[in-house]
């Protein structure tokens, strides 16, 4: 017969208990002072042990101002400026002209900006205005919403959208949509005729434009067209990445942002997602090119040529 223990013992138990754990503190609390080791063995210990309290805060401030520091000079990275102040600006972009013909192209535009995955115009719209692009990456596609659509380019700093269209009072060829945040000055159709007829070095600039916008598409023909394999076309489309929006670096390679997809770069290079992936890893494997937070750096442009 098993016996129901009274409320009481179990109260009397629990205490005792208490009482044992409490008694083992003090204990243990004294066995500090009364062991062998001197009181100044246990005093270092506590120090060293505030010391490194004191170090990791020291460390965490110094981590939280690291951050802050970084966030501020993306800030300022991407705060618009005017364009004579712009550290975008390359030789041979509409933007480098002279500072008397960038103050009037100044006066005659203004800075907007552009949310990431927005649509900036449509193919078949009415061409009213220009888009100067002064920071961030817009897609260029062609064909309907609803229908097959295909990659035409990547545009990023630099570049201009529409020029030919405003040029030929006609209708956007294409439509184009912002990959990344995008800062862009646009110019109205009748203020750019004024603005080109007042000044030759732009008339020239807007010339030198749509003679690349010719190579563009004759790249985008010849990668189609010729290239016989899908390494040759990947390999070509890189190497266009590369000189369209990509820097050159020192030790003769490119680097660039990835922003397209794999199944993006799978239409322009007339093939499937899985072999996009595939040819990128054997890339990747035989150290042509390597790709590391959202950066692609080809170390090898002249093998890539090879492949075309």
């Amino acid at each position: 017969m098993i016996k129901r223990r009274e409320a009481h013992h179990i109260q009397e138990s629990e205490v005792c208990g208490k009482l044992r754990r409490s008694e083992g503190l003090r204990s243990g609390d004294r066995s500090d002072f009364t062991s062998d080791a001197p009181i100044e063995g246990v005093l270092r210990s506590r120090s060293k042990a505030l010391n490194r309290r004191k170090w990791g805060n020291i460390m965490a401030d110094n981590a939280i101002a690291v951050g802050v520091q970084r966030r501020q000079r993306h800030m300022a990275r991407q705060a618009p400026v005017g364009c004579a102040a712009c550290a975008n600006r390359r030789p041979g972009w509409f933007c480098s002209l002279g500072s008397a013909v960038l103050a009037d192209l100044e006066l005659a535009t203004s800075t907007i900006s552009l949310p990431a995955q927005a649509s900036l115009f449509n193919q078949g719209e009415e061409a009213r205005c220009l888009y100067l692009i002064c920071g961030g990456y817009l897609k260029l596609t062609a064909g309907r919403a609803k229908d097959r659509q295909m990659i035409v380019r990547v545009a990023g700093p630099g570049s201009m959208l529409g020029l030919y269209a405003v040029l030929s009072h006609g209708v956007y060829e294409v439509s184009a949509e912002s990959l990344t945040p995008a800062q862009l000055r646009p110019v109205e159709r009748e203020r750019f005729h004024i603005f080109l007829r007042s000044h030759k070095e732009a008339q020239m600039r807007a010339v030198q434009c749509i003679c690349q916008e010719y190579r563009f598409a004759l790249q985008d023909a010849c990668r189609i067209a010729l290239a016989e394999t899908v390494a040759a076309r990947l390999g070509r489309l890189l190497l266009e990445l590369a000189h369209q929006i990509g820097d050159h670096l020192e030790t003769g390679g490119f680097r660039f942002p990835l922003l397209l997809t794999h199944e993006e770069m799978a239409s322009m290079a007339c093939t499937t997602r899985e072999t996009v992936t595939r040819t990128l890893g054997q890339f990747r494997k035989d150290g042509w090119i390597s790709i590391e937070d959202s950066l692609v750096t080809i170390h090898h442009p002249e093998l890539l040529q090879m492949l075309v």
